[in-house]
């Protein structure tokens, strides 16, 4: 799942030790642009995407892609949006999945000056959908009966 909004905060990180060794949690916030904003939390789990979020300057237009997962403990349901990936938004341009856009350097926080494009759709001409085909007149349809 994606969705767009500003990065109004960053939330603190949580470091423990499992059987598994070292890890890693942080999480942010995001605003979206609709006519009731709404504020979304997120969780980013590792290091690598922890340094993803917090290389990110507050204030920045943001696509967040996530995955929704919920979990019960005493009768009680918990939901987490588990961050896998957080880009810069450039209004127009597809979805990162879409054009294999990416670019973006979550060390630096850069984005590429031109961002990639998706490839042209086949080779059809617009047109050939611009109007339906032109009906026959009495009597002369091609049809053998």
């Amino acid at each position: 799942m994606e969705i767009t909004g500003k990065l109004i905060q960053l939330l603190p990180e949580v470091q423990g030790e499992s059987a598994r060794g070292p890890w890693v949690r942080g999480g942010f916030v995001i605003e979206t642009g609709e006519d009731y904003p709404r504020k979304v939390a997120f969780t980013a789990f590792g290091e690598e995407r922890v340094a993803m979020v917090k290389n990110v300057p507050m204030g920045t237009m943001v696509q967040v892609t996530f995955t929704p997962e919920s979990r019960e403990f005493n009768e009680k349901w918990y939901t987490d949006l588990r961050c896998s990936r957080v880009q810069p938004f450039v209004p127009g341009q597809m979805p990162a999945a879409a054009t294999g856009n990416y670019n973006w350097n979550p060390a630096t926080g850069t984005a590429p000056a031109q961002p990639a494009q998706a490839a042209p759709a086949a080779a059809q001409p617009a047109q050939a959908f611009a109007q339906p085909p032109a009906m026959p007149q009495n009597g002369e349809d091609d049809l053998p009966f």
